[in-house]
């Protein structure tokens, strides 16, 4: 902050935008308040703050102007910040109350008054107190066909993207080594030569005192066919953009300014192709670079078995790696241009916010917009019902609005696994806020509910030995042996606790219902449940209620659909062994629940034991 313009400069800590000076002699408050909004402002864009790109410093900037304005029109305007009060910041959002981000722009303001050095207590404290937010507009994601119409276009873009530049590559290989001439194809050594003088200069030829293409290149087609011959361009960019959001439900930021620095796990030679790349989302702060596996795995959003072929050159487009590893390749010219580190990088045909034609690394919602009027996607009849359903929707609204945020809300919603977040916030921020789709949402999950229930009704359940037969079968197992299909060695190594799994003993590790005959068993230890070959002794009595109430606290974090599908039916199964070793018995088991009982729990339910 210069001491005396009050001038506070932000530089985006990426390196790539321009630093911005906002100048806070221009706010119409007293001096005083000036200097107090400055320190607040350098405080919430400084290097430990959340605010990390020009665009929070700019919206920032905006609402703290609005709010300096609308104390400048009072009667009475406060002089310091000790004058500031509740009352003020309340007037201010009444004026904007016509304005759907009034709320939104109020937690702005709020973030930044708290940090005015010397207001009073009381409203630095009020400043601290939720506001009651509005009824958020009901987010209508994209149906399962939808989803899959705005990839496949994308895919069309991408692969159309990827001939281009290819053929283009491969003819200027050809002319540089001589192996066109003019006295060959006239058309392509022409072509030939303008790609070199492209690839060399980063430009058509052109005339020297007007600037224009020359006569011979003009011949050959547009300025805008000639730059993208070797370049990606806007139409392709979007087309990346929205493939690799649809691919790995990351933040649309996140995705955009991915880096082109990667490590490759596999060596390059592995039987499934991989690629770590190092992510950033500076909303999550002290955790906010994450190391993000792509694999060429196909996507939840991909064709099965009978996809269409990605391209004729093999290009993988159904999976996050293969798209990368693609867009990492076609932008590599203007990416050495730029000498820029980010994976996106493109050739602008037109002049833009005070830049001229040329390379670039940025994508803005605009592109993308663009870039879905260009196709035929049209709604399906759920879309249409609901948006007509909406006041000031018109009947006749047909085609689908695509932006990145919705594709990121849809991937979420289809796939029901948090990326980047927890599964709390993937329940409660993200599923929930599709309320027209919470009633059809709920029914899934009752029928999903419904479905393992019947599974363990149907299944034979694990069986018990009570602590009476254990008692017996220490004096006499051949009885008990008998009783529960077993021999009596294998019954001693039970009785042992040496066949322990987690939640029961097994039997025969060999001739399991869920490997072939003669191999050991690698399936779950959830599945013991209702596996033939296991049998439950009391000592396992406190691991099964440990389990059982682990599994039951994980539907306060998991999305409702994701718990019954992977819990429901463990869950069942848990409650009737507890139920038959009866109130008292679970009472004194949940009391001797050790410390590494519990670690193995929680090892076991993150699938840390898991063998395949």
């Amino acid at each position: 902050m210069e001491e005396d313009r009050l001038v506070v400069r932000f530089v985006s800590e990426d390196g790539n935008s321009d630093s911005k000076d906002f100048d806070f002699t221009t706010l119409r408050v007293h001096r005083e308040l000036q200097e107090a909004f400055a320190a607040a402002f350098a405080y919430r864009t400084g290097p430990s703050s959340p605010l990390r790109s020009i665009g929070s410093a700019r919206h920032t900037w905006s609402v703290l102007t609005s709010f300096a304005e609308y104390l400048d029109g009072l009667l009475r305007p406060p002089q310091s910040a000790r004058e500031l009060a509740e009352t003020h910041v309340r007037g201010w959002v009444e004026q904007r109350s016509r304005i759907a981000t009034a709320l939104k722009e109020l937690g702005t303001l709020k973030l930044s008054l708290r940090k005015v050095p010397g207001i009073s207590p009381e409203f630095a404290a009020a400043m601290t107190r939720s506001h009651r937010r509005a009824k958020s507009e009901p987010m209508i994601s994209y149906s399962r066909d939808e989803f899959r119409r705005i990839l496949t276009a994308a895919r069309f873009d991408v692969r159309r993207a990827a001939g281009r530049i290819r053929a283009n590559r491969e003819l200027l290989a050809r002319w540089r080594s001589g192996e066109l001439g003019p006295e060959h194809d006239r058309h392509e050594w022409r072509l030939g030569r303008l790609l070199d003088h492209m690839d060399r200069h980063a430009d058509i030829p052109r005339y020297a005192n007007g600037g224009h293409q020359q006569a011979w290149v003009e011949k050959l087609g547009t300025v805008g066919e000639h730059v993208t011959r070797l370049h990606l361009g806007a139409r392709d960019i979007a087309a990346f953009a929205v493939l690799l959001t649809g691919l790995t439900g990351e933040n649309p930021s996140t995705i955009t300014k991915a880096p082109a620095a990667h490590h490759r796990p596999d060596g390059y030679s592995g039987e499934i192709a991989s690629a770590i790349v190092e992510l950033d989302k500076p909303r999550r702060q002290s955790r906010r670079h994450m190391d993000v596996a792509l694999t060429e795995l196909p996507d939840w959003a991909g064709v099965p078995a009978d996809r269409e072929p990605s391209s004729e050159n093999g290009d993988d487009l159904h999976s996050a790696f293969g798209v990368y590893m693609l867009l990492h390749d076609l932008a590599g010219p203007a990416r050495d241009l730029l000498n820029s580190p980010n994976l996106f990088a493109w050739w602008a045909l037109r002049s833009g916010r005070g830049a001229a034609p040329g390379p670039r690394t940025k994508v803005s919602s605009g592109h993308i917009k663009d870039w879905a009027q260009n196709h035929d996607l049209p709604s399906d009849r759920r879309r249409k019902t609901r948006m007509q359903e909406k006041p000031g929707t018109e009947d006749e609204s047909t085609q689908l609005t695509v932006t990145l945020n919705l594709l990121r809300h849809s991937f979420l919603e289809l796939n029901q696994k948090p990326v980047a977040h927890s599964t709390k916030t993937l329940a409660n921020n993200y599923l929930l806020r599709e309320r027209g789709n919470l009633t059809e949402y709920q029914q899934v999950v009752a029928d999903v509910l419904e479905k393992e229930v019947k599974k363990a009704q149907t299944r034979s359940a694990l069986p018990m030995l009570s602590t009476a037969e254990v008692e017996q079968a220490r004096v006499d197992p051949a009885e008990i042996a008998e009783r529960y299909g077993l021999d009596a060695a294998t019954l001693k190594r039970m009785l042992d606790g040496d066949l322990d799994t987690v939640v029961a003993a097994c039997s025969d590790n060999t001739n399991s219902p869920h490997s072939p005959p003669g191999t050991p068993c690698r399936a779950s230890f959830m599945l013991c449940l209702s596996c033939p070959c296991a049998r439950a002794l009391p000592h396992h009595l406190p691991v099964q209620v440990a389990v059982h109430d682990a599994v039951q606290a994980k539907q306060d974090s998991m999305a409702p659909l994701r718990w019954a599908e992977r819990f429901a039916l463990p869950h069942t199964q848990l409650a009737d062994l507890l139920d038959s070793a009866g109130p008292a018995a679970v009472t004194d088991a949940r009391k001797s629940i050790t410390a590494d009982q519990n670690e193995i729990v929680e090892r076991f339910l993150n699938r840390e034991l898991d063998l395949s």
